[in-house]
């Protein structure tokens, strides 16, 4: 005997999760010092690329998703046809991932590769939505330790608030607002990049 199919209206439940995004969005407006991060965040990215060097980013499930999204905007273009910008979204090789969380800890995957793929100069943009995932935290550790620049792309709690060199703190602790917002950062600060560095013509 087939099952009947079950329809319910999810209208109010799906207008009220769309109003809590913009709402979200429109505190972070309200936030000068976070829109001057910002800003920051993206001439120290053009800087960094006129010397030469790359983008490194890492994050933990969605966020790591997040990762690869930014590091592919960079890399392959965003608005307009360009030269690819270099960035890497790490942890991404299975066999490295389980080799340091075999060998080492998982605490240590994305600190082994800046150790081993960071360089001097360098920016690494760390993403934690809690603010205070062990294997970002050391990853910091590790970048500062070679000179690299850290970002931290969290919530709006947590010790990377601290153990970064700037945070962009989103103000919220409810984890999808704050990572589609992460997006949108990521989104703003590539646009800037992209539109310094190079002509659409």
């Amino acid at each position: 005997m087939q099952a009947e199919s079950v329809t319910t209206d999810h209208a109010d439940f799906i207008q009220q999760t769309i109003r809590q995004s913009i709402e979200l969005k429109t505190q972070l407006l309200q936030q000068a010092s976070l829109l001057t991060a910002i800003n920051d965040v993206s001439n120290r990215c053009i800087d960094m690329y006129q010397r030469g060097n790359r983008l490194l980013i890492a994050g933990n499930g969605g966020s790591a998703a997040d990762a690869q999204h930014i590091a592919a905007e960079f890399v392959c273009r965003f608005n307009f046809e360009r030269p690819g910008l270099p960035a890497m979204a790490l942890a991404t090789n299975y066999s490295m991932i389980t080799a340091a969380g075999n060998d080492y800890s998982f605490d240590d995957v994305f600190a082994r590769e800046i150790e081993a793929n960071g360089s001097e100069g360098d920016i690494f943009i760390g993403i934690s939505t809690s603010g205070n995932s062990t294997n970002i935290l050391k990853a910091i550790e590790a970048a500062k330790a070679k000179g690299i620049f850290t970002v931290g792309l969290a919530g709006q709690a947590g010790s990377i608030q601290q153990a970064a060199d700037l945070c962009l703190a989103v103000p919220s602790a409810t984890t999808p607002r704050i990572q589609e917002c992460h997006i949108l950062i990521g989104h703003i600060i590539c646009e800037i990049v992209e539109n310094a560095l190079f002509s659409r013509d």
